[in-house]
């Protein structure tokens, strides 16, 4: 959908005009990934309205294959406004106008199934799922086992503004239940499901994804993976090998078990959670970085990185659009972020992101660590 960012802050009765800009969960995963090198498509439906051209064009300038988005004559692009205000401040305020939305009406006979199934890893978006019932059929149809299913990622997105009358959390814990790799922030999960556990009692309550990823703000990330003997069972119902194939160790990139609740120091090696902290960031704007770091622990998960090393990519992919005004920014360069995961545990607690750190090489992100 095209997004429309205020001018300057305040309520969206006060502020006097908008910026266009393109918005939507799974075409800033898309784009993102393009950004950071990887093949990727975006398969939706947009008006054939103005509206349309734009976010065709725009995504399709970052390097997205669109060629399997459709345009739907007779239902509008969706938009939405939004204030300049953190999500999480109870100032924000966003006007949703996707109902009766061209992308509304996807359904399993709407949109190129074997398209959608054609990449490594499919990424989905709990939004999609709260657009209409078509759309919540069509996420059910991507998310069953099926032969040569690739990889299924699904970001919660829980948005009750969006689900009306319908009981979205029950819906977002089976869609959830069903995929890989499981995005979901630890407020959020409280929110929509009453978890109020931390990170453990969430990868209680679900299981079945082979990676849980639980987001914690500006703490860091938690990510669960399931032990390499499941994997086997796993791969007797039909899920990809991406990640079957590899013996992730839950040591990470330096040899360093850790878990929540550890405190950020080595835990017994069986713990089954892995804590990476976040950087600190001179935070302009928080809307987009969930996407943002999405798309950085795809992109390393494509490189078979491991799993401490995924979140790291995560986090700084993040960073780049907690730095930018817009819902999206260019990820740092991967030489530049690979630098930078690789740094050992000290110099990662003293490392912190501004605005434009992702125009300047590793020496000079480096040498702006405060002490």
């Amino acid at each position: 959908m095209v997004t429309f960012l205020p001018s300057r802050p305040g309520r969206l009765a006060e502020v006097p005009a908008f910026h266009r800009s393109i918005g939507g969960a799974e075409s800033n995963v898309a784009c993102a990934l393009a950004a950071a090198g990887h093949t990727t498509r975006w398969v939706s439906r947009v008006g054939a309205d103005g509206f349309g051209d734009h976010l065709v064009e725009a995504i399709g300038g970052y390097g997205v294959d669109v060629s399997h988005v459709r345009r739907d004559p007779d239902r509008p692009t969706g938009v939405y406004f939004r204030t300049a205000g953190d999500r999480a401040d109870d100032a924000h305020e966003v006007a949703y106008y996707r109902a009766g939305s061209a992308a509304s009406a996807m359904s399993p006979t709407g949109v190129d199934l074997d398209a959608v199934r054609a990449g490594r890893v499919l990424h989905l978006s709990g939004i999609t799922a709260a657009l209409s019932e078509e759309c919540l059929t069509l996420l059910r149809e991507l998310t069953a086992p099926h032969p040569g299913r690739p990889l299924i990622s699904f970001d919660v997105n829980h948005r009750p503004g969006l689900w009306g009358e319908a009981y979205g959390p029950e819906v977002l814990l089976d869609l959830a239940r069903r995929a890989d790799i499981v995005f979901v922030g630890e407020d959020e999960a409280e929110e929509a499901w009453g978890l109020t556990g931390g990170p453990t009692a969430i990868r209680e309550a679900l299981p079945e994804p082979t990676v849980l990823v639980v987001k914690q703000g500006a703490a860091g990330a938690v990510a669960f993976r399931r032990p390499p003997a499941d994997d086997r069972a796993a791969g007797a119902m039909g899920v990809p090998p991406l990640e079957r194939s590899r013996e992730w160790g839950r040591a990470g990139a330096h040899g360093t078990p850790r878990s929540p609740g550890c405190d950020n120091t080595p835990c017994p090696a069986t713990a089954h959670g892995t804590f990476e902290p976040a950087p600190r960031v001179d935070v302009v704007a928080t809307t987009g970085a969930g996407d943002a770091f999405a798309a950085g622990f795809l992109s390393a998960t494509l490189r078979g990185l491991p799993l401490r090393t995924r979140l790291r990519h995560g986090h700084l992919t993040a960073a780049a659009t907690l730095t930018a005004p817009g819902d999206l920014a260019p990820p740092p360069a991967r030489p530049l972020a690979d630098r930078l995961a690789a740094l050992d545990d000290p110099a990662w607690g003293r490392l912190r992101l501004g605005p434009g750190w992702t125009d300047a090489d590793a020496e000079a992100v480096e040498e702006a660590r405060t002490p």
